[in-house]
């Protein structure tokens, strides 16, 4: 996270609001306290001179109005005396103007030129016509002076007025200094005040400091941190809060990693595939099994579009699998071997019907597929095997029961027909029930140990003093003795089986070979006829039931096709394996394969 800023802290907001506030609320007071005390200073001042000012007036008055004898002084020199008597500090002149607007008199010993001169001032004139008094605040030599101007009014009469100049400077020095001592009151309150706010905001600011690491911490995974509490008020009660949502967090944290688990746990083992998609149908979560099945990587699909990834574009829209009720099929299958995957769909929808994503489940189907073929295969060709001898037995039985018995050189005959289609169906059940034991596993084997390298020739001696055609047996075998723990009854079967392939197939002069070499721990056996060959295509279905590369000839020498199927099973029951090689044309060679233990060959020599 990144950090706080110094002038973005609510730290220092609360102190810079709280200075603030402090501050307004000073100069506030200040200015009202400033002002009122001018007022009042200002009024005081005024009354002062203008009390005086009234006992001027009335001695001037007095004055003015006495009648004088030849030794009483003039009435400039009364007047002087009267204005020399009530100068002060804060009245820097005083005069008397006559209504003609002559000096009589002035208290400025440095001025007494101007006595008996006439007055130009404005205010003298406007308060002997207007007959009230006046009074401005003005400047002189850089000072403030206060004039005033009241009128002498005796009976009604005008008799002058008095010109009055006060120091008024004196006034606002006291409140320039009043001034700096409240300054210096406010900075020393606030220094204190801003000490206070640092303080306070802390009391404040600390708890919610806490509360910003402990989340920090928390976005990181830790949880076992705690806000301390530094008192019952709401950010006290807002820390309880916050360590109960800690715990709580931490609780809920728990339980989803460990159902996250589960569910890892749960994809990662399953033998499914499981694809989880966004609510626009690009793929956000994919297990290995479904990598595996559709092998791609988790790289290449990841964000794609699911109906891409599946090779479904084309058919279905991802509208239209939200939609999708059944399984599809997804066939993968190249000429080499079959590869299909079913698909089943399910939708993440959220209680007010909002899709939020698909989950496809993916599975091999490719041997159920493959099993539901061999299955219908299988019947099929059951149905034929069994309808043809059945169909061929009714016909002779229908001729026979037409009057045909009654001939002497057709009965034999027919019933011959009817007996060999009899035997060959047989057969075909016999197999059958016998692949149908060795598939349920319901079969047990008698095995014994027996020197193979005579078993084999017993059972070549056997064929070679039955066959009818004119085809050479050439041995290939060993000397050595190698003896092996087989059942010899289905040992016996499955190479009966071989070689009866093997004379169906050769022509007249032809050679089969047999052969037997000896392959870490294993006796490999072979068999080799010059037959007709068979297919490179088809060289590794034969071994599967009722297949056949020539269906046409195979029945007409009366084969099932289930022969090399049941010598499969049979081999592979001993541990052994079953292949064929061969060329179109130039013959087949069967190969089988059987364990052979040394210790218990030393010990039969």
């Amino acid at each position: 996270m990144q950090k706080v800023g110094f002038f973005k802290s609510i730290h220092v907001k609360i102190v810079l609001v709280y200075i603030l506030l402090i501050i307004l609320a000073m100069e506030i007071i200040g200015i009202y306290f400033a002002r009122e005390l001018e007022q009042t200073l200002k009024a005081s001042f005024t009354k002062s001179i203008e009390e005086r000012v009234d006992l001027v007036e009335f001695s001037v008055r007095e004055e003015i109005i006495k009648k004088r004898g030849e030794e009483d002084p003039t009435l400039e020199q009364s007047l002087r005396s009267v204005l020399f008597s009530i100068r002060s500090e804060d009245i820097n002149e005083i005069s008397v103007i006559d209504p003609n607007f002559r000096i009589l008199a002035t208290s400025e010993t440095t001025n007494q030129s101007i006595v008996g001169q006439r007055s130009t001032d404005a205010m003298v004139r406007r308060s002997i016509s207007s007959e009230t008094p006046d009074n401005k605040i003005s400047l002189k030599k850089g000072d403030r002076i206060w004039v005033l101007t009241s009128p002498i009014i005796d009976q009604g009469e005008v008799l002058g007025t008095i010109y009055l100049e006060s120091n008024i400077e004196t006034v606002f020095e006291q409140m320039n200094q009043i001034n700096r001592i409240l300054a210096g009151g406010t900075a020393m309150s606030l220094a204190i005040t801003i000490i206070l706010g640092i303080l306070i905001a802390q009391t404040i600011t600390r708890p919610i400091s806490d509360m910003r690491r402990q989340a920090q911490a928390m976005a990181k995974g830790n949880f076992s941190r705690k806000v301390r509490v530094y008192g019952n008020d709401e950010i006290g009660q807002l820390a309880i809060a916050f360590n109960h949502l800690t715990n709580r967090l931490q609780e809920a944290q728990s339980t989803t990693e460990g159902e996250r688990r589960k569910l890892a746990s749960v994809l990662s083992n399953m033998t499914d595939g499981v694809i989880a998609t966004d609510r626009k149908g690009r793929i956000i979560l994919i297990n290995d099994p479904a990598l595996r099945l559709l092998r791609v990587s988790r790289e290449l699909v990841l964000h794609r579009p699911i109906s891409s990834v599946l090779g479904i574009e084309a058919e279905y829209t991802f509208e239209d699998l939200i939609h999708m009720k059944e399984s599809i099929n997804l066939d993968f299958s190249s000429p080499e071997r079959p590869y299909i995957l079913r698909a089943n769909f399910s939708v993440i929808q959220k209680e007010t019907g909002f899709v939020n994503g698909l989950i496809t489940v993916l599975h091999d189907n490719t041997e159920q597929e493959k099993i539901d073929m061999e299955r219908r295969e299988f019947v099929a060709n059951v149905s034929h095997e069994l309808r043809t001898p059945l169909t061929t037995m009714r016909s002779y039985l229908e001729a026979l029961a037409d009057g045909a018995w009654q001939d002497q050189e057709l009965a034999p005959s027919f019933l011959n027909v009817t007996q060999t289609e009899t035997e060959r169906m047989i057969r075909l059940v016999n197999d059958l029930l016998q692949l149908s034991k060795m598939d349920s596993r319901s079969y047990d084997l008698n095995k014994e140990f027996v020197e193979f390298i005579k078993f084999f020739n017993r059972i070549i001696d056997r064929f070679e003093m039955s066959k009818s055609q004119q085809v050479h047996f050439q041995r290939l075998l060993p000397d050595s003795q190698f003896f092996v723990e087989i059942d010899a009854d289905k040992l016996t079967q499955v190479i009966d089986n071989i070689i009866s392939n093997a004379l169906k197939y050769s022509p007249d002069g032809g050679n089969i070979r047999f052969g037997i070499i000896v392959q870490e721990g294993f006796l490999k056996v072979m068999v080799s006829d010059d037959g007709m060959g068979i297919p490179k295509e088809n060289v590794e279905r034969i071994f599967d039931r009722f297949y056949r590369v020539d269906r046409a000839r195979a029945r007409s020498m009366g084969g099932s096709g289930l022969g090399l199927a049941i010598a499969r099973e049979m081999i592979e029951a001993h541990g052994g394996a079953i292949w064929a090689e061969s060329e179109e044309g130039h013959g087949t060679t069967i190969f089988f394969t059987l364990p052979f233990e040394l210790d218990e060959a030393g010990e039969w020599d």
